[in-house]
């Protein structure tokens, strides 16, 4: 192919050539590459001739060489320049060095999906011939720490209904070593009945007294109604599987079936008359099983007082359940995260994935909203 002037024809005959023996049409020595760099220079020069028009005496001042990174791959380019060097290129200016690749937002949608630095880089080389180091794609992505803080401090609602507190656990690389870390995670569903992640918070464990420091933090953002009027639930499914632990195999099926009138009782009074029947049935085998149900069940019963709309939301923690779901989805690849830094950035991506998808209320919610504004009143603060 001639350098000095680009035969189209000529391209077309050797591309279709290349194509046949398997050549990639993509990269720094892809098929459509030099096609590109010929109209970039092409362009270029033109705006050199109109800007040489426009500021006389001025004249052209040879060439300069540059690596343009585009979506075919590194273009090497020859870039015209002028003598009085005021030669400002719009195509590509002098400073730029892409063209066509948001390399920010291609990282981060990986890094999203629960990609390491390793396979986003492999990637980007593998698709537009582009060599990123890890190194630089780690700073990409530090980009949205800032993001994150602001995230983390945004006002909340002064009242959600309802509001579930779970804890998930990773492993996370500190001083040479490998420990557990929980993410403390609050999903509210507010008067709308719009479900809406309240906040993620890493704590060395689950426990009471960072679960004290998580509900003032919520406070301080806003929430007037989280404690200590607030009513309790218990996660039943919870309870249960818990209980499954402790049972022998043979023993599963049929304990569960004495088990299953307790928490689908109608009232609470039938609950209770069926809890007897389970410890009278199964006290002396698994005492501390009935044990656990008894020292639970004031917490563990809250939801029979409500209907069965309230209930359906209330007794399990599916909602939340759920999003750990579509977050382990993103981050069971990951053996150990460097520092808790990693951990949030990937988290709070995936999150806003997630999230995003929160587009509609609950089902049923304007009959359930009517029946808690029967029964707390005034503190739902209806906007009615």
């Amino acid at each position: 192919m001639n350098k000095d002037k680009f035969d189209f024809e000529t391209f077309k005959k050797t591309a279709a050539h290349r194509l046949k023996q398997g050549d990639s049409l993509l990269g720094r020595e892809g098929v459509l590459t030099p096609l590109l760099k010929d109209f970039l220079e092409e362009a270029l020069s033109g705006e050199l001739e109109a800007h040489l028009e426009d500021e006389k005496p001025n004249r052209k001042n040879g060439k300069g060489r540059k690596s343009l990174k585009t979506t075919l791959g590194t273009v090497e380019l020859d870039t015209p320049r002028d003598r009085n060097g005021t030669f400002e290129p719009e195509l590509v200016s002098k400073r730029q060095r892409s063209l066509g690749v948001d390399l920010d937002r291609q990282i981060l949608a990986l890094y999203a999906r629960g990609a390491s630095y390793g396979d986003i880089s492999d990637h980007l080389q593998e698709m537009y011939g582009l060599d990123i180091s890890t190194a630089t794609i780690s700073r990409v992505t530090d980009k949205i720490l800032p993001l994150v803080q602001e995230w983390r401090s945004r006002p909340l609602e002064q009242v959600y209904p309802f509001v579930w507190l779970d804890a998930i656990h990773y492993k996370v690389r500190h001083e040479g070593r490998v420990i557990n870390r929980a993410v403390y995670c609050m999903i509210g569903l507010n008067q709308e009945g719009y479900k809406e992640l309240l906040g993620m918070y890493i704590g060395e464990n689950e426990g009471a007294k960072f679960w004290l420091q998580v509900l003032t933090d919520l406070q301080n953002r806003g929430i007037e109604d989280i404690f200590p009027n607030t009513e309790v639930q218990l996660c039943v499914v919870h309870q249960i599987r818990n209980s499954q632990k402790y049972l022998s195999y043979k023993d599963v099926k049929p304990f569960m079936m004495d088990l299953k009138p307790v928490y689908q009782a109608t009232t609470k009074e039938q609950a209770e008359r069926h809890l007897d029947q389970l410890e009278a049935n199964w006290g002396d085998k698994y005492p501390k099983v009935i044990d656990s149900w008894r020292k639970n069940w004031p917490r563990l019963s809250n939801y029979f007082q409500y209907s069965k709309e309230i209930r359906r939301i209330i007794y399990t923690t599916n909602i939340i359940e759920g999003f750990y779901r579509q977050i382990r989805n993103v981050t069971k690849s990951k053996g150990a995260f460097t520092s808790e830094d990693a951990l949030m950035k990937l988290l709070f991506l995936a999150q806003e994935n997630i999230c995003s998808k929160w587009n509609r209320p609950v089902h049923n919610w304007n009959q359930t909203l009517a029946q808690l504004s029967i029964i707390f009143g005034e503190r739902l603060k209806l906007n009615i």
